[in-house]
């Protein structure tokens, strides 16, 4: 364990059970004036919810581990609370990850939402109008503030992963994960996710008439997030934004250079906002379009390369003509569990970063293990640095031996 993630982690301990306070200090009180630049010479290492293979999704704690283990970039989902805060959370619901059943005080909250055609029931993150059916629970408001989520504790989500942390480290704000990215001891980017647009714009009322998605962009300008792919300005520091939403990439084309990348689901998923199908928003018609809003796609791994019976299959051109359009590829997700890697690497990581890196040719990698990652691409960037070497070193060899061999 190296001295800082040790650091880190008595830091959190002194906070444990003090949900109610924020876990990370807004930026900046640290200051590091020279910091190592981010790399741009191999595939992004992308931090998924950051470390989240060891430590609870989408936490400050995550998050610190995920960049002493090497991330690139920390990648977040972003949704609204009552009161108008941007958290960082996946789900619109608080079941699957936080303690929220330990609650009593929030029994009563339980409801039953559309969620993307779906029906869904659960306890809803933030305040939404309440559409009449008689599927819903007949409330006016759903709500929980900024205040009530930091009463809960965040848990793992797979129960085959360390349960250790479970309960001990609270839901944090995009504010906060910024400061965590902006604080680190080199640069370090963000990849926060415009999630689910179209249920937030539907049911969360904003002050003056406001998007979900301003409220988003005015937060990254907030803390200095601009300026075009590589500028100077994003070198400093580095953002992607994503989503699955179009027409909400399209819109926040006006607002911001920040470059911007189109996530693409399953085959059988459907666009939430213009109800398109794979088929349609992976076609080069639609790739021509969409590379005029962002500068690269996030496909689900199975629909570059489609499995059958866990091995892999013939790959599809998709990455190939992605980047005949001039769009990078940032795949998702890696996990090292063996339930998740395909019988074709052998329960070995590391064959699988590879596959995916020198065989399909992916610009950037979303992890649950970035640790992992980063250790994979030492390695194989210290190999190909010997492996030059050496061939140098008998290049050199044959060279003086045909010249001594002329001289004869």
């Amino acid at each position: 364990m190296s001295p800082l993630w040790a650091t880190s982690m008595i830091f959190f301990s002194l906070l444990l059970g003090s949900h109610g306070r924020p876990l990370y200090p807004l930026p900046s009180k640290q200051q590091h004036k020279e910091k190592k630049a981010l790399q741009t010479s191999r595939p992004y290492n992308i931090a998924h919810r950051g470390s989240n293979g060891e430590i609870p999704e989408e936490t400050a704690a995550a998050y610190m581990r995920a960049i002493e283990e090497g991330a690139d970039f920390i990648e977040s989902d972003i949704l609204a609370t009552k009161d108008g805060q941007l958290i960082c959370f996946h789900d619109v619901t608080l079941d699957a990850t936080t303690d929220i059943a330990k609650h009593a005080k929030f029994a009563n909250r339980k409801r039953t939402y559309e969620v993307e055609g779906s029906n869904m029931t659960g306890y809803f993150v933030g305040k939404f109008s309440c559409i009449s059916s008689t599927l819903f629970f007949l409330q006016v408001y759903l709500d929980f503030t900024l205040a009530e989520l930091k009463s809960l504790g965040v848990k793992q989500r797979f129960s085959f992963r360390d349960q250790q942390y479970n309960g001990k480290f609270s839901i944090i704000t995009f504010e906060e994960f910024i400061a965590i990215a902006l604080d680190a001891n080199r640069i370090v980017g963000i990849y926060p996710e415009i999630k689910d647009p179209v249920f937030i714009n539907q049911r969360v009322k904003w002050a003056n008439g406001k998007k979900f998605e301003d409220k988003f962009v005015e937060t990254l300008q907030k803390y200095g997030y601009g300026g075009a792919y590589m500028s100077t300005e994003w070198l400093k520091q580095p953002v992607f934004i994503q989503s699955f939403a179009p027409t909400s990439l399209v819109y926040i084309s006006n607002l911001t250079d920040s470059p911007k990348i189109f996530l693409i689901d399953d085959f059988d998923i459907r666009t939430q906002d213009t109800n398109q199908s794979f088929w349609e928003i992976s076609s080069d018609s639609y790739l021509e379009y969409i590379a005029n809003f962002v500068i690269g796609i996030g496909p689900w791994k199975d629909t570059i390369v489609p499995t059958k019976n866990n091995y892999l299959t013939t790959p599809t051109d998709l990455v190939d003509r992605a980047h005949a359009h001039n769009l990078q590829v940032h795949t998702y997700t890696f996990r090292n569990e063996n339930s998740y890697l395909h019988f074709d690497f052998h329960q070995d990581p590391y064959a699988e970063y590879d596959y995916w890196i020198n065989t399909i040719g992916v610009d950037g990698l979303f992890t649950d293990f970035t640790g992992s990652v980063h250790q994979y691409q030492e390695w194989a960037q210290a190999s190909a640095t010997n492996e030059a070497s050496a061939l140098g070193l008998l290049h050199k060899l044959a060279l003086m031996i045909s010249s001594f061999e002329g001289e004869e």
